[in-house]
């Protein structure tokens, strides 16, 4: 007689992954209620809502990849499906998003899909001035770019598996652009407002992954394969890895990220729930361990080298002492949304 297995992977999951899970859907949901009335303090709230709710969406499947939530293959696969459609990267298969994040643990690298320093180094020069301007005004072209590139892929190469994912983008395309419809037709000022909390949820999440690793770079598909490095060990792999936490002082506020920025930890022990990072991050490593770079150290680098980033492939080193994170540049399209 098979016995069944229990929803959640780890018994102490059933209040945090529920909490978690009902505050994005709910938060999400009042979010955008809250884009409607003619009141600019609501308007506020439900876009900040609204894009808190997406960042914990986006981070959720971040769970979801890993397992770490529901005993059941399939139930991660669902549970990070549905969530995909709310942080609006329906358009990749949860399972390609998936591999693509375990490679980045395999191999201890930046596997990525589309190598955009590429891209836009052989783009007319109005273009890459382009990209500039809107990634000096603070708008994450480098990541719209990424975006579109999931959609337009499988209609550009001639890879018979991304061939394959033409009806299901046309499809999400189709049901999208209704919704936007619907909404932009109840009211175009909450479209516009969606928009900018999508875009908050972005620039959240591209902020977090900048400065977490130090890794090489490689852009191929989930086929490819990487040159061989024997450098690349575990030693290799937490020196290049950075908790870049939202504040040591108050680690409650490492909530507002789902805990990410244990990122440490995280690589240490892949399987560690969400919630068990904090405690794990405290077990083996303490309180003064050189990787931990609180996210305040990091606003000043993130302003300065935000157009470098861009297009240089160094992404700096850290140092010593209080002032150790003034050379990391940081990395940019690096986001785990956008892998095919």
């Amino acid at each position: 007689m098979r016995t069944q297995k229990p929803l959640f992977r780890y018994a102490d999951g059933l209040i945090p992954n529920n909490l978690a899970m009902s505050y994005t859907l709910l938060g999400y949901l009042t979010g955008l209620a809250l884009l409607f009335p003619a009141n600019g303090w609501l308007n506020a709230l439900g876009t900040l809502l609204l894009g808190h709710a997406m960042i914990i969406a986006a981070y959720l499947i971040h769970e979801f990849a890993h397992g770490t939530i529901f005993s059941v293959p399939k139930h991660n696969q669902w549970a990070g499906t549905a969530c995909s459609w709310l942080a609006g990267s329906c358009y990749a298969d949860f399972q390609d998003l998936r591999k693509k994040h375990m490679r980045h643990h395999v191999d201890r690298a930046d596997v990525i899909t589309f190598d955009s320093k590429a891209f836009l180094k052989a783009r007319p020069l109005w273009l890459q001035k382009l990209v500039l301007a809107l990634e000096w005004a603070y708008v994450p072209a480098v990541e719209l770019i990424m975006h579109v590139y999931v959609i337009v892929l499988p209609f550009v190469t001639g890879n018979e598996k991304h061939r394959a994912r033409r009806g299901k983008v046309v499809r999400v395309m189709v049901v999208r652009a209704a919704l936007f419809a619907l909404l932009g037709w109840l009211s175009l000022k909450a479209l516009l407002l969606y928009a900018v909390a999508w875009m908050l949820m972005i620039t959240v999440l591209r902020f977090a992954d900048a400065y977490q690793h130090t890794y090489e770079a490689f852009a191929v598909l989930e086929e490819g394969k990487l040159p061989e490095n024997r450098q690349r060990d575990r030693a290799y792999e937490q020196l290049n890895t950075f908790s870049n936490v939202v504040s040591a002082r108050w680690p409650a506020l490492n909530l507002l990220l789902l805990n990410f920025s244990f990122h440490n930890a995280h690589h240490e022990k892949p399987v560690a729930p969400w919630y068990r990072l904090p405690a794990l991050h405290a077990e083996l490593y303490g309180s003064a361990y050189n990787q931990v770079i609180p996210m305040r150290d990091l606003l000043g680098s993130f302003h300065r080298y935000r157009l470098r980033r861009v297009l240089d492939d160094d992404y700096g080193v850290v140092g010593e002492g209080p002032q150790k994170a003034d050379g990391f540049y940081g990395a940019v399209g690096v986001s785990f949304l956008t892998a095919v």
